[in-house]
């Protein structure tokens, strides 16, 4: 019980993009968090930690082009309501849609490269999480973003 209350309490945390305090935490902070967890529900070693923690922190780095390009688009969603711009409304729903097509690619990815270092136990412990939904043992969504990997089957 009290596992699955801290695993609750980090997926919330992050979940809600906020860590201790109510700051949201770096993308360092919140890999190492993802990499923790992954570790601790499949027995990761620690090579493996260090494999997952430069796979996730490429992703992060590869993916902050998209996510300043869905923060622009989102940004400006509002005024162009207001003003009844449709041509605009369009276009920035095109831009989320593109980064979230680019998040979606950069995370699975980043899914591939971890799922191909585990071994085949740790494979068939990671594949029972997908039953979970969102906030199975990487984190809500799997990743930073909003277009993470868990989904329910």
């Amino acid at each position: 019980m009290k596992k699955m209350m801290t695993t609750f309490l980090i997926s919330a945390a992050l979940a809600f993009g906020q860590g201790p305090g109510g700051t949201p935490p770096d993308p360092a902070k919140m890999i190492e968090m993802r990499v923790n967890r992954l570790a601790t529900e499949l027995s990761l070693t620690d090579d493996q930690k260090a494999q997952a923690t430069k796979i996730f922190t490429d992703a992060q780095t590869a993916s902050e082009a998209a996510r300043a390009a869905m923060r622009t688009a989102r940004e400006g969603l509002p005024a162009a309501i207001k003003s009844n711009n449709t041509a605009t409304i369009d276009q920035l729903s095109r831009d989320i849609g593109g980064a979230t097509t680019d998040l979606t690619s950069v995370e699975s990815k980043a899914q591939a490269a971890f799922y191909a270092i585990l071994t085949p136990d740790q494979q068939a412990k990671y594949d029972s999480f997908a039953h979970r939904g969102p906030g199975g043992p990487g984190g809500p969504g799997m990743g930073p973003g909003p277009a993470g990997m868990w989904r329910r089957r």
